[in-house]
């Protein structure tokens, strides 16, 4: 199996000094579905922009595999949208890209389909769902061709139908052979399309296993709630 991603020894101090990553290492296979967890401050953002390019690490390396393209999508959607319209946001990336024409419109056409947004692709962007604006900041990322997809807390600020239609979408990718990793603290959401499970904690990667075996662990001392626990009561349907 081909590796797509290696992380090594990265660490990021910010400008105060202040540590955001610590010895971070790790290396993601093409086509595997990562869920990477950890509580808000943990570091997750960080190391998304520092995989995708947008920043880079104090110390350590981070090398893709040739011709890997990272697409993100990012916690707030709506940061996201270029265009007036679905068609015309999607064709932005791709436009860029080199596409012209037929080809252009081929390649958007498609790609709106692919995250079922072709019946929208005159509707007006920012008039769309949460998890509407999130499959349509996927479609842009499928018409550039990335091949290496992350997502920022991608349930954030979603209804129930918004949550199921992103996770359609991610099962779809996963279906298709994308490598895909998601960066959350909702694991009971998607952690059943994990191949594996990461966990980072105050800038430390701290676990790297299966699903089983991260599941085994006190996931609580890391402000992570175990999606495990279940509910006998009306009293219990209470995150405390």
């Amino acid at each position: 199996m081909q590796q797509t991603l290696k992380i090594e020894g990265v660490s990021r101090l910010f400008s105060d000094g202040s540590l955001a990553l610590k010895d971070v290492s790790f290396s993601v296979n093409s086509g595997e579905f990562i869920v990477l967890a950890g509580s808000n401050g943990s570091g997750k953002t960080v190391l998304m922009n520092l995989i995708s390019g947008l920043d880079f690490p104090t110390q350590g390396s981070i090398s893709l595999q040739e011709g890997v393209k990272v697409g993100l999508v990012f916690q707030d959607a709506d940061a996201q949208i270029l265009g007036e319209t679905p068609e015309e946001d999607v064709s932005f990336g791709a436009r860029n890209c080199g596409l012209k024409k037929d080809a252009l419109k081929e390649c958007v056409e498609k790609s709106l389909d692919s995250c079922g947004l072709l019946q929208k692709k005159d509707f007006p962007a920012r008039q769309m769902s949460g998890g509407e604006k999130r499959r349509l900041a996927v479609a842009g990322i499928l018409a550039m061709d990335c091949s290496l997809i992350i997502f920022d807390e991608p349930f954030a600020n979603l209804d129930y139908e918004g949550v199921r239609q992103v996770c359609a979408i991610l099962k779809k990718l996963k279906s298709e052979g994308k490598t895909v990793i998601v960066l959350t603290h909702e694991l009971e959401k998607i952690l059943a399309l994990a191949d594996r499970f990461l966990i980072l904690n105050k800038g430390k990667l701290c676990f790297d296993g299966s699903v089983e075996e991260g599941l085994s662990l006190n996931l609580e001392q890391y402000s992570i709630r175990n999606p495990l626990c279940s509910y006998t009561k009306v009293e219990d349907l209470l995150w405390l």
